[in-house]
């Protein structure tokens, strides 16, 4: 009876050792990762398909996506929700089963389903090259340059480049890295060559036992001297032209300070009345109505639509957002009612002005009276000058 029980135990160890052993050799081909307590591969749900019990005792069991929610890709999780395409955006394909709504953001923009708005493309850093480009199926998908190849720009979004190869006439001065190509140099310069009296035999140093080199002639020592001048010479110029930008966009600012402080101090009561009560001068409105000295308008009742505006005055109110300081373009999104993960993702895109007033003007109530609103409790009266009167000054009654 003792030995009939010993050998059941030894059978039940060795059903154990076996099924770990068929675990671990399989643990890379189970596409999952995971498996059941007998040890089976959990399988995931194909497209179109989400899990309904998730696997434990007994494998995965999947159901069909319901409408309104898409699965496009195979693996453990649960359908989710169909996105909607904002307002003024095209619509390109509806959600399926398998796949989540298309809209058409335009060049340069891509459609982010989770918060429902065109987000700039990403750019791939320098060393990094584009594995998929930016447009109806998402993001831009950067990935280290493999070996053989490189990426030298420092925000790209193409893919990375083949590798030079040096020529039997050139010898290679630097191999290829990920974020530079193949350094070659012509072997006709003789830079460096064997001393005199070594033959074919190389000169060993007595002290380190490498290998020792000097200059072939006095050509040799002349053509070292012209690449250092040279090289010189570009650096001199690009310090020149660093300067030059740096004090150019000095004085750039200033004059714009300088007409600013003009421009604000030509109606010192407009000013007054728009810092103290919120309350903003509309000559553009007047002209056309009633020519007289001026009227004040409350910008709460101002319903005209920021995307009316003609493309000029849009485009002074981007570049005084742009160029605010402490108090831009993202206060002002805050202001009106976005997320920070929405400005960061604003904030990625060359114009973040551009990009936030473009989306808000989508939605509905984008009237100019709220956007006064806002501009006023971040303390810009000079975007709701632009706003208002851009072209000549404001009086009051």
């Amino acid at each position: 009876m003792w030995r009939r029980n010993l050998e059941a135990g030894d059978m039940n160890l060795v059903v154990i050792c076996a099924l770990l052993l068929l675990k671990v050799s399989l643990g890379n081909a189970c596409a999952s990762g995971r498996f059941t307590e007998s040890g089976q591969c959990c399988s995931p749900c194909p497209a179109g398909f989400g899990v309904e019990v998730d696997c434990g005792k007994e494998n995965t069991k999947c159901a069909p996506c319901p409408q309104g929610t898409f699965s496009s890709s195979e693996d453990l999780s649960r359908c989710l929700p169909c996105a909607k395409c904002p307002r003024s955006v095209p619509t390109v394909s509806v959600c399926s089963a398998t796949q989540d709504t298309q809209c058409e953001c335009g060049s340069g923009f891509f459609f982010f389903g989770f918060h429902g708005v065109c987000a700039p493309c990403s750019k791939c850093s320098r060393g990094h090259g584009a594995t998929r480009e930016c447009g109806l199926e998402g993001d831009t998908v950067c990935q280290v340059c493999a070996p053989g190849t490189f990426s030298e720009d420092l925000l790209s979004t193409k893919p990375c480049q083949t590798c030079r190869r040096c020529s039997d006439s050139e010898v290679e001065i630097r191999s290829c890295m990920p974020n530079s190509d193949t350094l070659c140099m012509d072997k006709k310069l003789h830079i460096l060559s064997p001393p005199d009296g070594a033959g074919d035999a190389e000169a060993v140093s007595p002290s380190t036992g490498t290998p020792k080199f000097t200059p072939q002639d006095e050509g040799g020592s002349n053509n070292i001297v012209v690449y250092v001048s040279v090289l010189a010479a570009v650096v001199l110029g690009l310090l020149v032209y660093v300067a030059y930008k740096c004090w150019r966009s000095c004085k750039q600012k200033k004059a714009l300070s300088k007409a600013r402080a003009a421009e604000l101090g030509a109606s010192p009561e407009g000013e007054k009345l728009q810092s103290d009560s919120g309350v903003f001068l509309d000559s553009y409105g007047v002209q056309d109505n009633q020519p007289s000295k001026g009227t004040k308008r409350d910008s709460k009742q101002d319903n005209r639509l920021y995307v009316n505006l003609p493309p000029h005055r849009k485009e002074e109110v981007e570049r005084l957002l742009q160029e605010g300081g402490g108090r831009g373009w993202s206060h002002l999104g805050t202001a009106l009612g976005y997320e920070p993960e929405q400005l960061d993702l604003f904030g990625h895109g060359e114009a973040p002005a551009h990009t936030l007033l473009s989306n808000w003007a989508q939605k509905e109530g984008s009237t100019l009276g709220l956007l006064c609103s806002a501009l006023a409790r971040i303390e810009r009266p000079d975007v709701v000058t632009a706003l208002n009167c851009p072209t000549q000054g404001v009086s009051v009654v």
